[in-house]
């Protein structure tokens, strides 16, 4: 049932499929290394601990982040917004890492610059739509 405070928005809606998925998937891959044994691992190569760390505790928010703006909560577009700060702070901190030498995987930055587009751009579509909702005063 649609709530009287905003109609649904099509953006919106699918920016919190897309940040719920997301976050599924950042704990499954993220806790796959982290937790899945030596093998695991090896596999990812030359990761870089705090990014992978960061991912990894990221993929929560990302998920709560996500069912924020399927509520249409308006706070979602802020944690969309820290989010997408957050991710871009990180990979600058992993760009240093590199510049001083770091090992590093190339598909984390690729990974990083997906994730850091992703978040921006539903940072963007959550504040575009829950931005200019009419607050409610709490019923009597």
């Amino acid at each position: 049932m649609n709530s009287p405070r905003s109609p649904r928005s099509i953006p919106l809606l699918a920016a919190s499929i897309i940040g719920i998925a997301f976050g599924l998937l950042t704990l499954k891959e993220g806790g796959t290394v982290l937790f899945g044994g030596e093998a695991a691992r090896a596999a990812a190569g030359h990761y870089v601990p705090f990014v992978l760390w960061f991912n990894f505790l990221a993929g929560f928010a990302y998920i709560i982040a996500g069912i924020g703006l399927w509520l249409r909560q308006r706070r979602a577009a802020y944690a969309a917004i820290a989010i997408a700060a957050a991710t871009a702070g990180v990979f600058l901190a992993f760009g240093v890492h590199i510049l001083f030498g770091g090992a590093f995987e190339m598909r984390t930055v690729i990974a990083m610059t997906f994730r850091t587009g992703i978040w921006v751009a539903i940072a963007v579509i959550a504040w575009r739509a829950l931005s200019r909702m009419p607050v409610l005063e709490p019923a009597p």
